[in-house]
């Protein structure tokens, strides 16, 4: 069977599924990321790091497998990232699956409030941002961080350079921009929360849009956490996103997940 290539948007390779109700898993290749493991799909096995926006099954349900299925594998133990108010509850969850499993599932679990960053290496980082939904939810961006010869620095020889680096002195400037994004389960309130800009910034948006067309009111989609597509339509100008990946439709549909080009930039 031919393998499937991946999605590409703005550079990255995006992988995965997401089906409300189901399952939802976001994959970046490239990034060595996966957002939220509904049901652990084999592309997730690889990625070394996990963030999981809330803890509803469709979206944390394959989390003990994906951790069992590195460790048959001898991968290193993964970097699980997850919202401060549930770690202690997935813990929890791995004491139990070790007890039917009788295996180690050996794993990093961070927990990551609101605001807070998480390092990857120098060059890559990632932040929670809130989203609303019916539980305990957040979302993530991922900022790269590239370094570049202060003005008064550039002319200057390897050798002055290298002095000046030796001496202490910082030589460069950091210039950090907000490259993906992922919300999870969301209302449309998280676009308008003013500390949220960094999202509606990044180069790629993963946003959830569980609803498509007038068979379900914007009020009944609001009432369970969701966002329908009527909603960023009506936003479009506060999105500043090079592209916009919808996921999360409902199962009543049969269309495919799409990608909107912000026609507004």
């Amino acid at each position: 069977m031919e393998k499937k290539k991946a999605m590409q948007i703005e550079g990255y390779p995006i992988e995965g599924l997401s089906i409300g109700g189901h399952e939802t898993c976001i994959i970046f290749p490239s990034l060595r990321i996966a957002f939220d493991i509904g049901r652990c799909p084999h592309r997730a096995i690889s990625q070394d790091f996990l963030f999981i926006s809330h803890s509803h099954m469709d979206h944390i349900g394959g989390l003990p497998m994906y951790v069992a299925t590195r460790g048959l594998y001898k991968m290193k133990p993964p970097t699980i990232i997850v919202p401060a108010s549930i770690k202690e509850t997935v813990e929890s969850l791995f004491e139990v699956h070790r007890k039917l499993d009788s295996s180690e599932l050996k794993h990093n679990l961070v927990g990551l409030d609101i605001g807070e960053e998480f390092i990857i290496r120098k060059d890559l980082k990632v932040k929670a941002f809130k989203t609303y939904h019916v539980i305990q939810s957040q979302g993530y961006v991922v900022y790269s961080t590239k370094y570049k010869l202060k003005k008064e620095y550039i002319g200057l020889s390897g050798n002055e350079i290298k002095n000046l680096k030796a001496s202490g002195v910082e030589i460069t400037d950091s210039i950090i921009t907000p490259e993906v994004a992922f919300t999870g389960d969301t209302t449309s309130d998280f676009v308008v929360d003013e500390t949220n800009a960094d999202a509606l910034k990044a180069k790629v948006l993963v946003m959830e849009s569980t609803f498509l067309d007038d068979s379900v009111s914007v009020e009944h989609a609001r009432d369970y956490g969701h966002i329908h597509i009527s909603e960023i339509v009506n936003h479009a100008e506060k999105f500043e996103n090079k592209a916009i990946l919808l996921i999360h439709f409902s199962a009543r549909y049969t269309v495919k997940v799409c990608l909107l080009y912000p026609t507004w930039l």
